[in-house]
């Protein structure tokens, strides 16, 4: 039985590594925790190579890489360059969830798909270009739902509705605009699922349209800094129902977050060649939630 300490690289973007962050991490099992701040692509071979080297195959399931930070984009670039570093059994397993952004949106999907059937429902995602809407959107296609991509403008939503459907192999998802009350009104017309996932502070959707609809069954907000991206949700609510509505706040939503979170670095350490993104780190949310 090997006794390798299991250790997590933390590559984080921003100046500072995240301290949320590696608090889960010592939570989730990882005995000894390495983290770096500012990284950038460039820095990426060096420290992957440190990781890979000093253990062999059979021990590297004890080495994983954690990648974090604010910038998802940035995240998403460091992820690409760590997996082209490794070759051959020289592999550790690794994890994008920069600002939150994987975990935060299998969560969200997770707790809608206790109340409606995924697969046939209609969604709208608010806030649909930023780094979560996208996950969230993406997360609901795969599951065959008909996905309503919003934004202040189709323009900016339309390219980011192509990419999704491309990689997700579908049609299923369709870019709205949502910038002002009467777009509003067309874009949720019909939809049963609303999840919010804009910027903090920004109200996307007032209590007058989502009163207006009468289809809607689930509304998920995921801003807990006031005013909240769904007027009327409480950032506390958990499977609250409101004018007949189940709804779901930031921090109801938070603790099937942090579960998940802490499930999938445990898991990093159960063989060295996963790489968790978005949808493994859904489907390995579908069994800890």
């Amino acid at each position: 039985m090997s006794t390798k300490k299991k250790i997590l690289i933390q590559l984080d973007s921003d100046p500072h590594p995240s301290v949320f962050d590696r608090v889960v991490a010592v939570d989730a099992g990882a005995e000894e925790l390495f983290a770096y701040g500012g990284v950038k692509p460039d820095d990426v071979e060096g420290l992957v190579h440190g990781a890979m080297f000093t253990r062999g195959p059979a021990d590297l399931k004890h080495t994983a890489i954690f990648i974090g930070g604010s910038d998802v984009a940035k995240g998403e670039a460091i992820l690409k360059k760590v997996t082209k570093t490794f070759f051959g059994p020289l592999t550790c397993s690794v994890m994008l969830d920069a600002n939150g952004a994987n975990t935060t949106a299998a969560a969200a999907v997770l707790r809608a798909a206790k109340h409606v059937e995924l697969s046939k429902v209609t969604a709208l995602v608010l806030g649909g270009t930023g780094p979560v809407g996208q996950r969230v959107a993406r997360l609901l296609a795969r599951q065959g739902a008909t996905v309503r991509l919003g934004s202040r403008s189709v323009d900016k939503a339309g390219p980011i509705a192509a990419h999704i459907n491309q990689t997700v192999e579908s049609q299923n998802v369709a870019a709205v605009a949502t910038g002002d009350e009467k777009d509003l009104l067309g874009a949720i017309e019909g939809v049963e699922l609303v999840i919010a996932a804009g910027a903090a502070g920004v109200k996307l959707l007032p209590a007058a349209v989502r009163k207006e609809t009468k289809s809607l069954k689930v509304a998920i907000d995921l801003n807990a800094v006031p005013p909240v991206g769904i007027e009327g949700v409480d950032v506390m609510d958990k499977e609250k129902e409101r004018d007949g509505v189940i709804t779901y706040g930031a921090i109801g939503v938070g603790g099937t977050k942090m579960k998940i979170h802490r499930a999938a670095v445990a898991s990093l350490f159960e063989a060295n060649d996963k790489v968790l993104d978005a949808e493994e780190i859904f489907e390995l949310g579908g069994k800890v939630q």
